[in-house]
């Protein structure tokens, strides 16, 4: 019989591909996420990043935390030039000029770099049906640049761009389905991560690799600094978000969704709001209107399992 320890390396891989020695911030679920997600990917991988937080933390010369070919690319076009090396790679392999393995190409940013200024570049590489990942590690804001909203911050979030007073609950908008909007193009794979979930995120990890096509991975990244919390929290805030309903864990593929984490009775919203402060000023009857909303957007996600999406 296998020894515990050699199950476990054989579930997850022990070598890191992101390594320590890296700037992040204490208790940053980003980093967290990023570190397994390569782990499960392996050496065969080559990365394009958008800017953002974990380009800042990882690649401050004359350093890096990469031990994985990794390109440094502006905010907008993280997917643009993935497709690109991926084009490459298959002209290379085809002129016999490359060995035969399997070279995983990732494009990776934040929410900021994915919802917002790079969904262009993003919507266009998932349209082409490149042969790639693409990775929104989802922090909820532009935290890299001082906390500003983004189109995935959620509602009633404060931020520097939407500050909570009193004329203002702070973010007025709901947050944006890219995983959905993503799926809409019709790609093999997409799916919601959270590295609170580490062996749903490995599953999925290993389910985008093996995908023949565009596949897109959806990562909850909790921000101690930006969410103003304690950074011990960070594991703690990714599950009470899967089982208040706010970031449901599942994945769609082929067209039809499954939930891998089932909820069916939530727990109550306040859960996760309290230990956060940018949801700090929201009031009883504000706190109520946002988790009546939480709970119909995931009936609506029971209602599409099993089906086309």
């Amino acid at each position: 019989m296998e020894s515990l320890n050699v199950f476990a390396a054989r579930l997850w891989p022990t070598e890191n591909r992101f390594v320590s020695g890296h700037r992040a911030c204490q208790g940053c679920g980003e980093a967290l996420a990023v570190r397994m997600v390569h782990s499960i990917l392996g050496r065969n991988t080559m990365v394009a990043s958008a800017t953002g937080c974990m380009e800042i933390i990882s690649s401050s010369y004359p350093d890096t935390a990469w031990s994985v070919p990794w390109i440094h690319v502006a905010f907008e076009n993280a997917a643009a030039v993935a497709s690109g090396i991926e084009s490459g790679l298959d002209i290379l392999a085809k002129k016999g000029r490359l060995p035969k393995r399997r070279i995983t190409v990732v494009g990776m940013g934040g929410d900021g770099g994915t919802a917002d200024i790079g969904i262009q570049a993003l919507s266009g590489a998932m349209e082409r049906g490149h042969d790639m990942i693409y990775i929104c590690y989802d922090n909820e804001a532009y935290m890299n640049t001082g906390i500003q909203r983004s189109s995935s911050t959620p509602m009633g979030a404060s931020t520097t761009t939407s500050p909570a007073g009193s004329l203002s609950i702070g973010q007025q908008t709901w947050k944006k389905n890219v995983p959905l909007i993503v799926a809409a193009h019709d790609v093999p794979y997409v799916a919601t991560a959270n590295p609170s979930f580490p062996f749903d995120l490995a599953e999925k990890v290993r389910k985008a690799a093996a995908a023949r096509g565009p596949a897109y991975l959806h990562i909850f990244s909790a921000c101690p600094t930006g969410w103003r919390m304690a950074p011990e929290l960070a594991i703690a805030i990714g599950r009470k978000a899967v089982r208040t309903g706010v970031a449901p864990l599942y994945e769609i593929v082929d067209g039809r969704l499954r939930i891998t984490v089932p909820t069916p009775e939530l727990q109550p919203l306040r859960d996760y709001l309290k230990p956060q402060g940018r949801f700090r000023h929201l009031d009883e009857k504000t706190i109520a209107e946002i988790e009546k909303r939480v709970a119909e957007e995931y009936r609506k996600l029971e209602n599409r399992e099993g089906r086309k999406i």
